[in-house]
C-alpha cells in the first residue's frame, strides 16, 4: 500500500495517516451540510502547520468553577444577579467561578464556591483576580455564609448600598491571596467574555 505525501506530511509520523482520514471526515461534512472542502482544509490545513485548532471558550454556568490553558478563553453566560471571579495565571491560563446568589441543584453555593476556585489554583502562580457583574447586589457574607443558608426567623443580610471593597476583601480572603490583586467591576447583565 501506498501513501501519497500531502503538505506536511514528511513532518512525522503520526500526520501520515492525515490524508486517509480526510475522506471519511469528507463524508461526515457532507452529511452534515458544512462541505468536503471546509473539512479537508482544516484538517490539513492546521495539521500541517502545527497549529493549535481554536478551542471553543471554556463555558462556565452559575455554581461552576472550571478553567482554559494559556491562550484560552472563559464564556460566563446570562450573568444577571450573579459575580464572576475570574483567577488570571502566571502561565496564562485561567481558572473562573460563576457565583450565584442562589445555589443551582447540583452545583456550588455561594459559601463554597471560592473554596472549589482555590483548590482548583493550587499552588499555581497568580497574578491577578477579576471579578465582575451584579456588585451591588451582593453582600460580601454571601461568600461566607449562602443566602439559602439562613434559617426562618434569621435575618438575611442585604446590600444597602455597592460594596466593591467588601466583596474584593471577601474574595481575597476566600482565595488566600492578597487584596492588591483583586479588582472588582459593575458590569451589565448580560454574558461575560473573558480572554
Amino acid at each position: 500500500m501506498s501513501t501519497k505525501k500531502t503538505a506536511g506530511a514528511g513532518q512525522g509520523r503520526g500526520l501520515r495517516g492525515l490524508g486517509l482520514l480526510a475522506v471519511p471526515l469528507a463524508v461526515l461534512a457532507l452529511h452534515a451540510g458544512t462541505g468536503a472542502a471546509v473539512a479537508q482544509s482544516h484538517l490539513v490545513g492546521d495539521a500541517a502547520a502545527g497549529a493549535p485548532a481554536s478551542a471553543p471558550a471554556v463555558r462556565i454556568t452559575e455554581g461552576q468553577v472550571r478553567e482554559t490553558g494559556p491562550g484560552g478563553t472563559l464564556l460566563y453566560p446570562s450573568v444577571t444577579s450573579c459575580l464572576t471571579v475570574t483567577v488570571r495565571l502566571a502561565d496564562g491560563g485561567l481558572v473562573g467561578a460563576h457565583a450565584s446568589l442562589f445555589q443551582v441543584p447540583g452545583e456550588y453555593r455561594s459559601d463554597r464556591i471560592l473554596g472549589a476556585l482555590r483548590d482548583r489554583v493550587g499552588g499555581r502562580g497568580v497574578t491577578a483576580v477579576e471579578v465582575r457583574g451584579a456588585v451591588g447586589a451582593w453582600h460580601p457574607g454571601y461568600f461566607t455564609k449562602a443566602v439559602e443558608s439562613y434559617g426562618d426567623g434569621e435575618a438575611v443580610p442585604y446590600p444597602t448600598r455597592p460594596d466593591p471593597e467588601g466583596l474584593a476583601a471577601a474574595v481575597a480572603d476566600g482565595l488566600g491571596q492578597p487584596r492588591a490583586k483583586v479588582t472588582v467591576t459593575d458590569v451589565p447583565d448580560g454574558d461575560q467574555t473573558v480572554r
